[in-house]
């Protein structure tokens, strides 16, 4: 009977203090990062729907000049690399610290691919005099897909850092700004190269 009691007794808050965060893993401060920034992306979505539904031809025609199969082949790469970073939470979880840093090093692998193709999809289109400055859908494009570049950097970064210095709070930390890299993409892939 006592272990029913224990089982009913709520868990205590991984961050008291913090109101509607306090429920969340890792460091609060991230969440307030996590938040602001899908607050800018949001922004920046509504700005291209907006620019867009006034330049239509032109953004179908851009569109088009994009390589769908790279967008496709990055957005499995970055959700697969998600997928080792919330490995990664487990393991620590269970206090396998070994595993944990397998699993980081897998999702950071993972990060550097995604770079890579990007860099490549990046010197194809200013190869071909597709620049910031062509028209409206490619200043968006460079605008965006950089912006998340930048994430993904600051995500690598990261990654490696609390693979060094590993704690359970700190791979929970990284994993929810690694997931928030993996959402942005989700909604940019589709909105930049498939959406008519």
């Amino acid at each position: 009977m006592a272990e029913r009691h224990e089982l009913s007794q709520p868990r205590p808050l991984p961050n008291p203090g913090w109101g509607p965060l306090a429920a969340l893993p890792g460091n609060p401060l991230m969440w307030v990062l996590i938040l602001s920034e899908m607050v800018v992306f949001a922004a920046f979505f509504g700005l291209f729907a907006w620019l867009r539904a006034g330049e239509r031809e032109v953004f179908d025609a851009s569109q088009q000049l994009l390589d769908p199969v790279a967008g496709g082949i990055n957005t499995m790469v970055l959700l697969t690399s998600g997928l080792f970073a919330a490995l990664a939470v487990q393991s620590i979880g269970r206090g396998d610290r070994r595993r944990c840093r397998q699993w980081l090093g897998a999702a950071f692998a993972l990060g550097v691919v995604f770079c890579v193709v990007k860099v490549v999809e990046y010197a194809d289109k200013l190869g071909q005099g597709l620049m910031p400055e062509t028209n409206t859908f490619f200043t968006f494009y460079y605008l965006l897909t950089g912006f998340h570049f930048a994430h993904v950097l600051f995500g690598l970064g990261l990654i490696a850092l609390v693979a060094w210095r590993i704690s359970h709070d700190n791979v929970e930390t990284a994993a929810a700004f690694w997931h928030m890299v993996d959402l942005i993409w989700i909604l940019l892939y589709p909105i930049l190269y498939l959406l008519r």
